[in-house]
């Protein structure tokens, strides 16, 4: 049976031959004029929304100015939530309270925040149970968010994060090893070619995916 595509709504097939409601390709079903989502990037949740942009990212409208992007193969878990920068209120004076939304035209209005940084996320990205990803976050390839973790700023290739606020517990491999799989780039290869190699991607021995490179 071949891969799904990445076009697929519900890529998850249950034994009784009924797609999983609650599985998707966000790819297939995120049309948002601020959300880019690479290919086979999924997200599951328990009480699957019609809008999985607004479940994944309330905050984020079509006229917001910062953008949320999301690499290729990540693995987005049941309650995750992407707080972007259009949450913020301006922190720096006396009153958080936003007057400016509920009064017109809120640009420029001196109860708004000034600044909106986009919110990016590598690839192969493992974003936990219940995890928030803060405004202007980074996350790098390779990544795994803990369990209920609030992450911000930016975190490393291949690190894993967690707590609140989140921190580096470790790296997943050491820094030489880190540098060669992000020039492998598995994630961009043809999908044929990433599940030929399956054993070699999910094993832990770089040299050896390093190895059917040339074949990709």
């Amino acid at each position: 049976m071949p891969f799904p595509s990445p076009d697929t709504r519900h890529p998850l097939i249950l034994p009784d031959g009924t797609p999983h409601k609650g599985a998707v390709f966000l790819s297939a079903v995120i049309d948002h004029p601020r959300i880019e989502v690479g290919d086979y990037t999924y997200a599951f949740d328990a009480d699957a929304p019609e809008d999985w942009a607004g479940r994944l990212a309330p905050y984020l409208f079509p006229f917001s100015p910062e953008r949320l992007v999301i690499g290729r193969f990540c693995q987005i878990a049941n309650g995750a939530r992407f707080i972007t920068a259009s949450s913020n209120h301006r922190y720096d004076g006396i009153s958080t309270y936003p007057f400016a939304i509920f009064d017109g035209d809120p640009s420029g209005r001196p109860s708004m925040p000034s600044r909106f940084p986009d919110t990016v996320i590598g690839n192969d990205v493992w974003i936990s149970d219940g995890a928030a990803i803060l405004p202007g976050a980074r996350v790098g390839s390779g990544v795994i968010v803990g369990a209920r973790a609030v992450v911000s700023g930016e975190v490393p290739d291949y690190a894993i994060v967690a707590g609140n606020p989140a921190r580096v517990v470790r790296k997943r491999f050491s820094d030489e090893v880190i540098g060669r799989l992000m020039e492998l780039a598995w994630w961009d290869w043809p999908i044929e070619t990433i599940v030929a190699y399956e054993a070699e991607i999910c094993g832990g021995d770089a040299a050896a995916l390093q190895a059917v490179l040339p074949k990709a």
